[in-house]
This record gives C-alpha cells, sequence and structure tokens, in this order.
C-alpha cells in the first residue's frame, strides 16, 4: 500500500523529479566508470605474470651505430663468461627486451604461410638460459636447448593464451606458425607452452606472446639487453662494481642499469596515473552531485510543507513522515539504476570494451555502484526527511 501511495506521488511529481533521478543517473554512471576501471586492474593484478622480477637485473648495451655493429657469438660469450665471474651474479641471459619496459616487438602470425588474417602477437627474441633466469614456468614441452641446433624450422615457445587461439581444441607442441620476414614466411615450430608472460606488469592486459630463439650470428639481428638473475639481497652499489666489469670486457660500449624492482615501480605508477586521475575527477563530480541532490530535496521538501501538515494533522507520525521522504528518494534513485543498468548492460553484450568489461567486471562494478548511489541518495535525504518529520500541524498548515 506504501508503495503504490509513493509511486503516486512520484508520478504526480514526474516534471520536478525527472532532474533528480538524471542527477542520481549521471552519478550512477561515474561511479560505475571508476569502480569498473579499478576492478578491472585488480583482476589483472591477481593474473598470473609468468616471470619472477624479484633479483632479476637488466642492462641494457648502447653500442654506437645499432644498425651496423654486430656483436657476434665471441662478444657474447665474453660478456656470459665475464659477468658470471661476479659473485653477486647467479645467471645469464640475452634477450630483446627486459619486463617493465615501454618497447615491444608485435607480428601478425599465420598458421598457414600466405594466410591473410593471423593473430597479432608480441614477440621476443630469447637465448637458451632466460627462461631460467625469467623464471619462467612451462606447462607443455621445453625452452631452447642445443637439440633445436640444425633445425629446419626457427623453434618458438608461446604462452596458454596464443595456444588457446591459435590452436583451439589442438595440443599446440609440435604445431607450425609462420611469420612473415621480409618477402618471405619463415616457419617456426612450438616447442614449449609457457603459463603466461605479461612484460609490462601486474596491470597489463595479457597479450598473445611467442619466444623465438636467439643464436649469435644466426639471427638477422642481435639482441642488445643482458639479462642477470642476481643473489637475493644485492643492492643498488652493484651498478658500480657492473658497470666496471662490463668496461673491462668492452670499454667503448656503454650501458643502463636497472634492477626490475625499479622498473616494476615505474610501471605500476604509469598504470595508475591515469586510474588516479579519473578518480579524482570522479570524486569532485560525486560531490557536486550529491550537493545538488540535497539541494533539490531541501527545495522539495519545503514547497511539500502544506502536504506534509495535512498529513500531521489526519494523524501521520513523525516517524512515518520521515520515512516516506527517505522512502521517495531511494524509489527516485531506483529509476535511475534501473535506466542506468539498461543502458550499461550495452558494454559487454556488445564487447565494444573487449576484456577490459566482462561480465564478472561488470556485475561487481554495478553492484558497487549501486551500493554507493543508495547510500549518497540516503545521506542526502536524511537531513530534510528529519527536518519534515519535526515540523508540527499547526505550523505546516500556517506556512506561506
Amino acid at each position: 500500500m506504501m508503495f503504490r501511495h509513493l509511486l503516486k506521488l512520484s508520478w504526480k511529481r514526474k516534471s520536478r523529479n525527472l532532474m533528480l533521478s538524471l542527477e542520481i543517473l549521471i552519478a550512477f554512471a561515474i561511479v560505475f566508470g571508476v569502480a569498473a576501471f579499478g576492478l578491472r586492474y585488480w583482476q589483472l593484478y591477481n593474473m598470473p605474470l609468468g616471470f619472477e622480477s624479484r633479483d632479476l637485473w637488466a642492462v641494457r648495451m648502447h653500442v654506437g651505430d645499432e644498425e651496423k655493429t654486430r656483436i657476434g657469438a665471441e662478444g657474447y660469450e665474453a660478456l656470459r663468461r665475464g659477468l658470471m665471474e661476479m659473485p653477486e651474479v647467479r645467471d645469464v641471459a640475452f634477450v630483446t627486451f627486459e619486463p617493465y619496459v615501454n618497447a615491444s616487438m608485435f607480428s601478425n602470425l599465420r598458421r598457414k604461410a600466405g594466410e591473410g588474417d593471423g593473430f597479432n602477437t608480441e614477440l621476443l627474441d630469447a637465448d637458451d638460459r632466460a627462461a631460467a633466469v625469467l623464471g619462467l614456468k612451462l606447462v607443455e614441452g621445453r625452452w631452447f636447448s642445443a637439440l633445436d641446433n640444425g633445425s629446419g624450422y626457427r623453434p618458438a615457445v608461446i604462452n596458454r593464451r596464443m595456444a588457446e587461439a591459435m590452436f583451439p581444441g589442438e595440443r599446440a607442441l609440435g604445431q607450425l606458425f609462420f611469420d612473415r620476414e621480409g618477402k618471405q614466411d619463415v616457419p617456426h615450430r612450438v616447442v614449449g607452452v609457457v603459463e603466461a608472460y605479461r612484460a609490462k606488469g601486474e596491470l597489463a592486459a595479457p597479450l598473445n606472446h611467442a619466444f623465438t630463439r636467439f643464436v649469435a650470428d644466426q639471427n638477422r639481428w642481435d639482441v642488445r639487453t643482458i639479462l642477470l638473475r642476481v643473489a637475493p639481497g644485492t643492492e643498488r652499489a652493484f651498478e658500480k662494481r657492473l658497470n666496471e666489469r662490463l668496461k673491462l670486457i668492452r670499454k667503448d660500449w656503454s650501458y643502463q642499469f636497472t634492477p626490475s624492482s625499479a622498473a616494476r615501480a615505474s610501471m605500476l605508477k604509469q598504470h595508475m596515473a591515469p586510474l588516479v586521475v579519473v578518480g579524482i575527477i570522479a570524486a569532485f563530480m560525486l560531490v557536486m552531485v550529491a550537493f545538488g541532490l540535497f539541494g533539490a530535496l531541501w527545495q522539495n521538501t519545503t514547497q511539500r510543507i502544506p502536504e506534509i501538515g495535512l498529513r500531521r494533522a489526519i494523524g501521520a507520525t513523525a516517524g512515518e513522515i520521515y520515512r516516506q521522504i527517505v522512502l521517495e528518494q531511494v524509489l527516485l534513485s531506483s529509476v535511475a539504476i534501473v535506466v542506468g543498468l539498461a543502458l550499461l548492460v550495452q558494454l559487454p553484450l556488445t564487447r565494444v570494451l573487449g576484456e577490459h568489461l566482462d561480465w564478472a567486471v561488470f556485475a561487481q562494478a554495478a553492484g558497487l555502484s549501486m551500493a554507493v548511489i543508495y547510500l549518497l541518495s540516503l545521506l542526502c535525504a536524511l537531513y530534510p526527511g528529519w527536518r519534515a518529520s519535526r515540523l508540527s500541524p499547526t505550523e505546516a498548515l500556517h506556512h506561506e
């Protein structure tokens, strides 16, 4: 009975309530956007990273003319031997790019040579020690080794995501795929599958990824990044001794040193910056909406003083008046939320945002947004409702 009465009152004041509902709808959309953004980051943070960043250092070699200077097998071996002699160094590998760096190499890989469409995949050239240095976890097959010497195909290790995308319902091991290099399609054979590899860090979206074997003097280009697995607790002061050792090996080159802990912190800040900015803007807009909602409810209650006085005169208690004001606001919020959900549900249905807004994130963001809006509406309605309930029938009926 009370619900029907509230519906009638709300419908009679529909033009006035329309603006209130619109404000609530805007607030709901704002909260949903921030909540979805944050929940997606939380979802990504809990996904497998694929490598062990602790006690990992990267050294970027600057060799002068990058296109003309080739390091050669002897150069790489000299670097490996020289670095392994240092007591802090546990293992050494050579790769194209280290983790937590804004550099990538992508290619469109195909299951058959000459096919048009393929799978956009992040590539990384890595030597035979890279899996151990990075702490990669293979779920099938093996990493590169001397077994691949003389093979007619370039060996490749792919992540599980790529295996499921490129070879759905099939076992990836032993399968071929092709990469376009110049005017030729180069065949690669899958020799292993890793659980994951998200080089851009914990807040980066998972991508198809393939490791290809690097062998000095056999690849089209050299790799210029040294990965070091160092002893636990190695301090930043190690950088000076490391630079001195590298200068003894090749004094004509320059070197850039980055502990993965520092690179990880920098990448996390970079990823978090948009969320922080959006959150601050959303909080400011939400405060403005709250002030507007509170002002509108105050004005609405003031205009209804004769109506409230009449209800009190015919026997309505202060508690009933209080509940009426609050429940009317909850009803308006519910209408705005239903409309907002009807609009926002199109995002996961149409997959316009892809994996960034799946059903799990949508449901959690919707639930959190509903809780925030109902709480905001309740807080904005408490004082106007209390003020209305304190009016005496005589004062209300004589109000002009």
